[in-house]
């Protein structure tokens, strides 16, 4: 499977998420804020569990959410280092399995810090 450009992700994203957003279903609204609220300050500072929603991700094998919490990561601060770090953690507990996963990863997150690096805010 080629590699989708982050761009083409966000644009993905911001298209289908504007749907969602515009239910009037409780569930779907109650989720969705519900996994708003789970990525803000509480025991954990937000900026970790954004890490941790990264390793979740990655093990879980969804290239979308894996994009978004690369994206949020990068956002937070965290360094290539940091994040390899922690996609090394998904690596050990998601097995083999998620290496095609860790290579969009890898992907991902190099165009996210050249941005970065251009002083291009992530989105």
């Amino acid at each position: 499977m080629p590699h989708r450009p982050i761009q083409q992700f966000r644009d993905d994203r911001a298209v289908g998420q504007a749907r969602v957003l515009e239910s009037k279903h409780l569930g779907i609204n109650r989720f969705m804020r519900l996994d708003s609220a789970t990525y803000e300050d509480g025991a954990l500072p937000g900026r970790t569990k954004e890490l941790l929603g990264l390793v979740a991700s990655a093990v879980l094998r969804c290239n979308d959410c894996i994009d978004y919490h690369l994206e949020q990561c990068v956002k937070q601060g965290y360094s290539k280092e940091e994040i390899e770090d922690a996609l090394n953690v998904a690596l050990v507990v998601g097995g083999s399995i998620f290496i095609p996963h860790l290579r969009h990863a890898m992907l991902s997150l190099d165009e996210l810090l050249a941005e970065r690096a251009r002083g291009q805010p992530a989105t």
